[in-house]
């Protein structure tokens, strides 16, 4: 794992600066401790910084082919580089090294841009041809890896693992997209596409762009894509079995380290699979590690114990607490831009804890989006059911007319708190689940924005995005648009992000075993009663694992990585609550009602209403815009 940073100058071949490139690295120590390494040619720039894992001493980059023909920085791992290795040499390939970079590199040689459906792994590489003065960015199939991009006023191109590299260059302006920042306060973090500054954006997942000199820079192309549109025949019996045989490989493949390696550990369904399946591939005891909450409704430390003592894992854990908040800075630093993600301050801890024994953890992370595990794929999956049966007119003017009615019930009980439900019944089910995915409405984001941020959106909605991308899905029902748009929109944008920043900031490999292609293309062909039967979502994962894991593992009710975040603003943090509607940043920006922050945060402290995701992103916000130095 790796930090990559470089700059393309795409009109002419001017020289390219190496201490700029060099200074862009430097911003991405934290992602390569371990060496680093800066190549330049006239109109190109490649720099590196490395963490070893693999090949610790053979394979320093930038890495030149063997015929000095193309040259290559590259952040990730592939997982089926000896097999690649193997073909190529069969084909006269001849290799310097015993790594996976200069697998690429041949393959790229092989098969020009048909080599990324060959690559099994998780990458950003940046991959310059010498002679065909050619820059090839690419980035894997889910995301991930990230990879930045900035259009600089020189008309150049720089590129980063991480915003922080690109805001190294000089020439970069740092203005706040306002559709950024409709974006974050819909969702919680900038989407995967998108970045908070104006002017930078992200390469897609799945997606590359290949870029020649002397003429203008070319847009991003998708080389891969998740097809709903099929379904697998077959019994229970022979897809159990298929999968398990896709989960094996998935993990063994990932558990390939020249460095200790181990694994997270909630004791929830998927990371508790991924470690029963680690001790079956592993002679020697797996390492664990897991965080506990000081909030003991949150804590799910016992299940992880649970699974670590069935398994002889080496196993460790430590509890977060409120004074966590000290650290509050260093979490927004390692992001950039605002993220409001609250269990990114579990993840971070977990990821400190598991690098002071290795420098590789397996985490349980995609099963969810790829086997239907979320509850509202599943309230989604019913509610299209019933939208199919029920006339449009029908559902608008009973579900309508009950929805705006319906009390706004955040105390109550799960049951009571059906206006979103009804409302959501009443319209299009894509929009129903971009609104129930969404931390604020549009309507309720109107209702904090100034006359400025209303302005300066001039009618953008950020749920537009989503809703098009659901539309516009290889999909055949409603369950596949929702699992098709949180693998597309929320994994890379949210879950994602939060493991490669927070695993990165301590130097740590995070490896996600569950987002093996071949899994997501397995589980994507499922028909629907093997992803949800009744309310019970991974119904064919769970039954598969049944013979490694108990039954109060795999069918306890679903928790997720939750943070206490709304008991801490209610309690220790309260001041902070309040802090956040006098804060002189974000009433700089012009975008914020200072007295609506003030009634949100004071409503949420009486105990009237949970405002906590609304008051954390806040903090967030602020927080970031410091940090960046810049206003809206």
């Amino acid at each position: 794992m790796c930090g990559i940073a470089g700059i393309f100058h795409g009109p002419t071949s001017k020289p390219i600066d190496p201490r700029r490139v060099e200074r862009m690295c430097d911003a991405l120590v934290h992602r390569g401790p371990d060496g680093a390494g800066v190549w330049t040619d006239h109109g190109i720039g490649l720099g590196h910084r490395r963490l070893s894992i693999i090949d610790l001493e053979g394979s320093p980059q930038p890495m030149h082919s063997a015929d000095k023909r193309a040259v290559i920085v590259f952040n990730g791992e592939i997982y089926n580089y000896r097999e690649l290795r193997r073909e190529l040499e069969g084909e006269g390939v001849r290799f310097n090294t015993g790594g996976d970079t200069e697998v690429i590199l041949a393959a790229y040689q092989r098969w020009g841009i048909n080599c990324l459906e060959r690559l099994n792994g998780m990458f950003a590489f940046a991959l310059w041809d010498i002679e065909k003065r050619e820059l090839l960015l690419a980035r894997d199939r889910l995301g991930v890896k990230p990879l930045f991009l900035a259009e600089l006023s020189d008309g150049s191109l720089a590129f980063a693992s991480e915003l922080k590299g690109i805001l190294a260059h000089p020439l970069l302006k740092r203005r706040v997209d306002a559709q950024a920042l409709d974006d974050y306060l819909a969702w919680g973090y900038v989407p995967d596409t998108r970045s908070i500054l104006q002017g930078v954006r992200k390469l897609p997942a799945g997606h590359f762009v290949l870029h020649k000199q002397g003429k203008p820079l070319s847009q991003p192309k998708q080389w891969w894509d998740i097809d709903f549109t099929q379904r697998r025949k077959g019994s229970e019996a022979d897809l159990s079995a298929e999968l398990v045989n896709l989960l094996r490989e998935a993990v063994r493949s990932r558990m390939v380290s020249d460095v200790p390696l181990g694994a997270f550990l909630s004791g929830g369904v998927d990371s508790s699979s991924v470690v029963a399946l680690m001790a079956e591939a592993s002679g020697d005891p797996v390492q664990t590690c897991s965080i506990g909450f000081d909030v003991g409704a949150l804590d799910e430390t016992s299940y992880a114990e649970q699974i670590a003592k069935q398994f002889k894992t080496d196993h460790r854990a430590r509890t977060v607490g409120n004074d966590d908040f000290a650290h509050i800075d260093k979490l927004v630093g390692m992001f950039d831009e605002p993220f409001a993600d609250a269990s990114a301050l579990p993840t971070w801890r977990v990821c400190q804890l598991a690098r002071e024994n290795v420098t590789v953890a397996l985490s349980g992370d995609g099963a969810d989006e790829a086997f239907a595990g979320y509850r509202r794929q599943v309230f989604h999956a019913h509610e299209e059911r019933a939208r199919s049966i029920l006339p449009a007119a029908l559902r608008k003017t009973v579900f309508g007319t009950l929805g705006r009615v319906w009390p706004k019930a955040d105390w109550a009980p799960r049951p009571l708190r059906a206006k979103s439900t009804l409302l959501a019944l009443a319209g299009d089910g894509n929009a129903g689940y971009a609104q129930g995915l969404s931390v604020l409405t549009a309507e309720q984001r109107g209702g904090i924005y100034a006359d400025p941020a209303r302005r300066a959106l001039a009618g953008y909605a950020a749920e537009d995005e989503l809703t098009q991308l659901m539309a516009n899905a290889p999909a055949r029902s409603g369950l596949d648009r929702a699992q098709y748009a949180d693998l597309k929109f929320w994994l890379p944008g949210d879950i994602l992000t939060k493991v490669d920043r927070t695993s990165m900031a301590v130097s740590l490999e995070a490896r996600e075993p569950l987002l093996d292609h071949r899994l997501i293309e397995f589980a994507a062909t499922l028909p629907e009663k093997y992803r949800v039967k009744g309310r019970q979502g991974k119904y064919l994962l769970k039954k598969s694992m049944e013979r490694y894991l108990p039954n109060d593992i795999l069918y306890r009710q679903k928790q997720g990585f939750v943070t206490p975040i709304s008991q801490w603003l209610r309690g220790p943090l309260a001041g902070q609550a309040r802090a956040i509607s006098q804060s002189q940043t974000l009433v700089n920006t012009g975008f914020f009602d200072s007295a609506a922050l003030a009634d949100i945060a004071e409503a949420h402290i009486a105990g009237r209403s949970d405002n906590s995701r609304l008051l954390w992103q806040l903090i967030m916000l602020e927080k970031s815009l410091d940090g960046l130095n810049i206003s809206a």
